[in-house]
């Protein structure tokens, strides 16, 4: 078994009592909506890297472009120019896996060239060449949901069924990939919580994020510092950590394989609880 099918494998549906892998978000951009700049430099970057492997993050999700509403695009030459040196500099100093959070197909052979272990694609690689690098390759992928484009996605969001609708969504994208090579089994499945969705629409998600469990695929949960989170609460981005937490320990709940954050070790920590309780429940 490569090291690609054994982290595709070790994704599969998640069990309450083994906790769900943390995914902590390393953003390389100056204007992310959470920590936008703040890990823009190389260094600055290496060394959040370091304390997130310290507060015991399973993947590193390093993003070169911010999917924020009202985001303008990166040309893929920044991209590449964040993200791939930060790339070859944690695969040679770490063993921690990492997560290329791009919707570029250049950007995803590049990465994949250099050893990423998973390719996020917040559209789910619908844009031009996405496909075909993927089905070169044995790395798993992560398709996510969203309606519209970063600029425009909150503008109006609208469904018939919002579960129903998604559900659709990833039934033809699965349906894509693999006609065009890529198994069943290196797929990862993201809602896409904040992309294209009212907040009632987020929660409807959140609390009923178990039935995409049907569809056979681990489920990646992102809800870390969302607006979801400050517009209920009405709480500034610093201000999200309680929110976040419930959030993702909601998410576990509801079978996700992985959580996407921020605060990697207060998750990390609020996961192991959730765990520790589970195993005396039955």
């Amino acid at each position: 078994m490569t090291q690609d099918e054994s982290l595709s494998s070790s994704l599969g549906k998640a069990n309450i009592t083994s906790r769900p892998q943390v995914m902590g978000i390393l953003n390389v951009t100056p204007d992310s909506f959470s920590d936008g700049g703040k890990f823009a430099t190389f260094d600055k970057a290496l060394a959040q890297v370091e304390q997130m492997i310290s507060d015991g993050v399973d993947i590193i999700d390093i993003g070169g472009e911010s999917t924020r509403p009202g985001a303008v695009e990166v040309s893929e030459e920044d991209e590449l120019a964040r993200v791939i040196p930060l790339l070859k500099a944690i695969k040679a100093k770490f063993t921690v896996k990492v997560s290329i959070d791009t919707s570029k197909a250049a950007v995803m052979s590049q990465a994949i060239t250099h050893g990423a272990d998973i390719i996020n694609d917040v559209r789910a690689l619908q844009n031009e060449g996405c496909l075909a690098v993927l089905a070169k390759s044995k790395v798993p992928v992560c398709l996510m949901h969203m309606q519209g484009l970063p600029r425009s996605m909150q503008e109006n969001p609208h469904y018939d069924d919002v579960i129903g609708d998604i559900k659709q969504f990833f039934i033809e994208r699965i349906k894509v990939c693999e006609q065009a090579g890529i198994n069943r089994e290196r797929l990862i499945l993201d809602p896409g919580f904040g992309f294209g969705k009212t907040l009632k629409q987020n929660y409807q998600l959140l609390a009923q994020l178990h039935q995409f469990s049907d569809l056979g695929l681990p489920l990646l949960s992102g809800t870390s510092r969302k607006s979801m989170i400050g517009d209920l609460l009405s709480r500034n981005v610093d201000e999200r950590l309680a929110g976040s937490l419930t959030t993702a320990i909601i998410a576990a709940q509801q079978n996700a394989s992985i959580i996407r954050v921020h605060d990697v070790k207060e998750t990390v920590d609020a996961l192991k609880v959730l765990s520790m309780t589970a195993k005396y429940q039955y």
